[in-house]
């Protein structure tokens, strides 16, 4: 392979069969159960990076079902959203993700930044209950729950949430292991189709892990719970702010 094929064919790892295809990335029927909570305003100050501010301290514990998204297959997610503003504008900080497939980790991680770790998350319906578990190895480390569609949210107060930007920080190591891109990216979510919009009573539970952390942001109080169902386009990124500059 010559060096103009190399160029004309490289775009992700490995080169001779990519972890993933190039986008755009569509996904249909992707569901959310988002536990909205309060936690400490410290351990929410010490994580999220300048130029990125907080209001108050809220954070959005999300699973996600992905059964149908092309190039990514069939997958699911667990992880944490942070409300913030950029510039005035309201967005979310892409705290923590856990997923089990190799390609969406590959591709998320090397495309966008995204925060993924592999894992074992699940969502589904258990008789009256919307039930999200996060499993690290052996080690539960999320449970969540909520009524199943006990109340219709009206979906002019659930899409600008779902299309407002969210943020990133994408770290890529030089081969020496020091940086070479530490990046704040935006993304946004595109064409998309809310088909229902739920709320119920809803609970969280955390647990310590050394490695998925998700309870260096603590439970104080549960403020709300969201059940979506959406068809949706994963939208490319664009650097809003580079650490190394």
């Amino acid at each position: 392979m010559n060096i103009d094929e190399v160029r004309r064919k490289a775009f992700a790892m490995p080169l001779t069969s990519p972890a993933y295809p190039p986008g755009p990335y569509r996904f249909i029927d992707r569901e959310f159960l988002v536990i909205t909570y309060r936690t400490d305003p410290d351990a929410l100050r010490a994580v999220v990076p300048e130029p990125l501010e907080i209001d108050e301290p809220l954070v959005k514990y999300e699973f996600i079902r992905m059964p149908d998204s092309t190039g990514f297959g069939d997958y699911t997610e667990s992880g944490q959203v942070i409300p913030v503003r950029l510039n005035g504008t309201r967005g979310s900080y892409v705290h923590s993700m856990f997923l089990n497939d190799e390609a969406p980790i590959a591709g998320g991680r090397e495309l966008w930044g995204f925060p993924k770790k592999y894992a074992s998350p699940s969502l589904s319906v258990q008789t009256d209950t919307l039930l999200g578990t996060l499993d690290y190895g052996p080690v539960r480390v999320a449970t969540a729950t909520m009524g199943y569609k006990h109340r219709a949210l009206d979906p002019q107060s659930v899409m600008p949430g779902l299309l407002q930007p969210s943020y990133l920080l994408k770290i890529i190591p030089h081969v020496d292991g020091t940086p070479r891109i530490c990046e704040l990216v935006e993304y946004k979510l595109e064409d998309v189709v809310l088909k229902g919009a739920w709320t119920a009573p809803a609970a969280l539970q955390l647990v310590e892990h050394a490695l998925a952390p998700v309870a260096a942001l603590p439970v104080l109080e549960v403020v709300s719970g969201a059940h979506l169902l959406t068809d949706l386009t994963l939208g490319l990124g664009r650097v809003v702010h580079d650490y190394l500059a």
